[in-house]
């Protein structure tokens, strides 16, 4: 078996609009296509001792044991690596269980469709699994234990964190998008303009002085000190020298730390000889010049969590340790402990594993233990320096326990120190008294505190601390979101895209949208090229200037990683025809209405999906949908817009002259058609349609006015710079250049339509064929453009996409010859600059050149330079 591709998709996508995150594996079965579970002998039984667990899939049967009763029947090995990959992923901590077998149309070919978590663990799994599965077909030993440890590896060097993690997970489940930023902790929460950002439990709203002073010991302890909260008795040293005088003044026992460390790093507690103190500080000053030396304070470690300057909860904090039972060593009490459920690797359980290191022997040193040694039953022994959860410590919650002047006490230093999420580092007997007359004192106020011990502590209530955090970002009622109007389609996607975003920018909104040819925030280009894919439509929404985003979202992106959001306002499904059937295993109409429709699926509940009432796949959508259904027409008294309008649904319609917008069975014309440029009069059909999904979309919104709208359509130019290669038309003095992207039958069809209503002759066409699309495809742009053109130029694209330009003119002179009606010239001209030269060169007085152009920019950069010199010389 051989994998062919795998895509990642990571937003609403062909498979289904809800599990957003899937791993789509193009797998050729190769001579196992004719194999099924069932003709390889010992296959079920092999594939059930390796995977017992997998008893509980219950497949297409829907009971338990489902999966093996299909494999005794005879399933394709594809369906069962699918099983496979998403058990290997459970069993590595990553629960998970949606997936789906296609085959792609070719014979023996299949998509492999299955959830992931962590997308580089989705990958590994399915490269895993047809490994394994191979194995087993071929009765061959392989080792699983393998690929499961570098699962659990992946999604740790890969996952957020238990803290971030928590706080995006608060945030989606009160809808609030996010974005991750970067493969570390570094987030946004909503979008555009109303984002927001944190990195681990540091937000945007933080205040870089108090990190600042927060990161700096001796200045938090100083501040807290002239404040009289109690602090440790403590020095800065950066010698040995220095240490001898803190030994003098602070005395033991005493701690040493790195004066700008955190999470314990380099510190020793409780040491209490000179040998200590020295090894203490060369730890200490691996992270750090700067020493600070304090008076070592007995108790226990409290950790105080403080958010938005209010107290939320505490926890008791232990580090990793076993309790001796006077009959077994050491490293078969830490071996005992790690098997509690409850340990694992990382962070995928409440507690972490406990790994022996240095600082352990070095502990144990100082005990006068080793490994091997066996301690008195009952007697604690301490295995790390420091509490922490990641090296296996434990927490307990102690929330109902704090005294209310702990708790003041508390939150009047997240003020002093000015951090708005605080971690407080409490050394004391117990916070049931105040700390000031128990002998207690505050250690450290952390910036970025981590949320594991409060969200899973292993004795206590759980606290859910992310949900201060998304209170204090998005106060109640904000979701932290923008505008989206998502747009797709075969053809007008791009035009409907503009012209929506430009009557959108016209009533004050600063926009941000995505197009076939670039990226533009607030009408500046800032990415060129086709950028109609989720990539694009992130950079949008990213954006902290852009407070209402229109995305193009072509069939490319879709099928390669799905959107780039969950969920938008409005969607316009244009239309639907056969351009790219063919490609991406998309084989008919039927699945190309499937692509598109995951737009409009993606509307939210209370949002519009706007379905062209003209195209019988588009106007299907409707049935599928759960939101509210606006319909365009070019006809008024349609059926279906009828029916729709009679119901009291909203519609745009071309009646009378005019584009309008129906509500139930009243009239809002909005403008005459004649007077919005991009119709060139009414002449440019296609052109009217593109204008009615935006004018009904953009009506939707209630800052948007009726005057808005007008305006705008008779300020929308067709021309190089607002609807670049769409019906660009260049004036020479002698003849004139029609410059348009059409690129498919259905396109070519329009534009040979507008063509047709204008006055030059002859009218010349400068066409090409595109390498990747069916025969009949090509030989239909021949065909159509003998029906609408004089005389015949025909170029190739840069990229042939698969076969010659030979094979391409012939497909296309074959298409002219089965239609003309009259003796048409055809010249052939391979390259698209030297094709427009030559019609310039060879233009005759009166024609109409229209070129469909391959590289937009190119081409009319090209036409204007020539505009220009004409110019120059009158």
């Amino acid at each position: 078996m051989k994998i062919s591709d795998i895509k990642v998709l990571r937003g609403p996508n062909y498979w289904s609009v809800n599990r957003t995150k899937l791993i789509q594996m193009t797998l050729d079965l190769e001579d196992m296509e004719e194999k099924p579970s069932n003709k390889i002998d010992g296959f079920k039984d092999r594939l059930e001792a390796m995977f017992p667990s997998m008893y509980e899939h219950r497949c297409s049967v829907g009971e338990p044991g489902g999966f093996f009763e299909r494999v005794e029947e005879g399933t394709w090995m594809g369906h069962v690596i699918e099983h496979v990959a998403l058990e290997m992923q459970t069993l590595a901590g990553m629960d998970t269980g949606f997936g789906r077998t296609r085959g792609t149309g070719q014979p023996g070919e299949y998509f492999v469709v299955f959830s992931y978590m962590e997308e580089d663990a989705g990958i590994y799994a399915a490269r895993a699994a047809t490994r394994l599965v191979q194995a087993l077909a071929d009765n061959v030993p392989y080792s699983m234990d393998e690929d499961i440890l570098k699962l659990r590896e992946i999604r740790e060097d890969t996952r957020l964190g238990p803290s971030t993690g928590c706080i995006v997970d608060e945030a989606a489940k009160r809808n609030i998008p996010f974005i991750r930023l970067n493969r570390h902790s570094l987030v946004q929460l909503g979008y555009g303009i109303n984002q927001k950002r944190i990195r681990a439990t540091i937000a945007s709203t933080t205040s870089n002085i108090a990190v600042d002073i927060a990161c700096d010991k001796e200045e938090t302890k100083n501040l807290l000190g002239a404040a009289e909260i109690p602090v440790p008795k403590g020095v800065i040293i950066r010698s040995e020298e220095g240490l001898r005088e803190a030994v003098s003044s602070v005395g033991y026992p005493m701690v040493l730390k790195p004066v700008d460390g955190n999470h314990g790093k380099g510190a020793t507690t409780n040491i209490t000889t000179w040998e200590q103190a020295v090894k203490a500080l060369e730890a200490a000053q691996v992270y750090g010049r700067s020493i600070i030396c304090e008076r070592f304070i007995t108790g226990f470690d409290f950790r105080v969590l403080v958010i938005d300057n209010k107290f939320i909860c505490a926890a008791l904090r232990t580090p990793a340790a076993v309790t001796g039972d006077g009959e077994h060593n050491i490293q078969w009490l830490v071996d005992e402990t790690n098997k509690d459920p409850r340990r694992g690797f990382g962070h995928e359980k409440v507690l972490t594993s406990i790994k022996l290191d240095d600082f352990s022997n070095k502990m144990l040193e100082e005990l006068g233990y080793t490994l091997e040694s066996i301690p008195p039953k009952g007697e604690l022994v301490l295995l790390k320096p420091t509490a922490n959860l990641s090296t296996g410590g434990t927490s307990a919650d102690v929330t109902d326990e704090v005294h209310p002047a702990n708790i003041f006490m508390c939150e009047r230093i997240s003020k002093i120190i000015g951090l708005d999420i605080c971690g407080i580092d409490i050394m004391a007997p117990d916070l049931r008294l105040p700390i000031n007359e128990n002998g207690g004192a505050v250690l450290e106020v952390n910036a970025a505190p981590g949320f594991r011990m409060h969200i899973e502590p292993a004795v206590g209530i759980a606290r859910n601390v992310a949900e201060p955090v998304i209170d204090m970002l998005f106060p109640k009622g904000s979701a932290g979101r923008i505008p989206i109007i998502a747009i797709t389609g075969t053809n007008g996607k791009t035009t409907t895209t503009r012209l929506t975003a430009h009557i959108a920018k016209s009533a004050g909104y600063k926009v941000g949208y995505t197009t076939s040819d670039g990226v533009y925030i607030q009408n500046q280009l800032m990415m060129k090229g086709d950028c109609t894919g989720p990539v694009s439509s992130t950079f949008v929404l990213r954006d902290p200037t852009v407070d209402f985003a229109v995305l193009e979202c072509a069939r490319g992106g879709i099928l390669k990683s799905g959107l780039a959001f969950q969920n938008c306002d409005i969607a316009i499904v244009t239309n639907i025809s056969t351009d790219h059937i063919g490609l991406g295993g998309i084989d008919t109409v039927e699945q190309m209405a499937k692509v598109k429709a995951v737009v409009a699926e993606s509307v939210f509940d209370h949002g519009y999906a706007i379905l062209n009432a003209d195209d019988d796949l588009v106007y299907k959508m409707k049935n599928s949908l759960d939101c509210n259904i606006g319909l365009f027409s070019m006809d008024e008294h349609s059926p279906r817009i009828r029916e729709h309008c009679k119901k009291g649904g909203l519609a745009s319609v071309y009646e009378n002259g005019y584009v309008t917008i129906m509500k139930g069975t009243w009239k809002i014309r909005i403008h005459k058609v004649a007077d919005i440029p991009i119709t060139y009069g009414g002449k440019a059909t296609h052109n009217i349609m593109n204008t009615l999904p935006a004018i009904l979309a953009t009506y939707l919104y209630r800052n948007i006015k009726v005057d808005d709208i007008k305006g705008a359509l008779e300020s929308f130019i067709p021309s190089p710079t607002q609807t670049p290669g769409r019906l660009n038309l260049f004036k020479f003095k002698q003849f004139e250049f029609l410059v348009d992207f059409a690129h498919n039958q259905a396109g070519l069809l329009l534009l040979g339509d507008f063509v047709s209503k204008m006055e030059g002759y002859p009218k010349v066409g400068i066409i090409s064929g595109t390498g990747d699309r069916r025969d009949e495809d090509i030989r239909d742009i021949g065909r159509i453009s003998a029906r609408f053109f004089d005389e015949i130029i025909i170029r190739q694209d840069k990229h042939l996409r698969g076969r010659t330009a030979e094979e391409i003119v012939q497909l296309l002179v074959s298409g002219i010859a089965e239609t003309q009606t009259k003796q048409i010239p055809v010249e052939i001209i391979y390259n698209e600059k030297e094709a427009i030269m030559h019609a310039f060169k060879n233009a005759k007085p009166g024609s109409l050149i229209t070129i469909m152009c391959d590289v937009v920019a190119e081409a009319l950069e090209m036409i204007r330079t020539l505009k220009e010199q004409e110019d120059s010389e009158a």
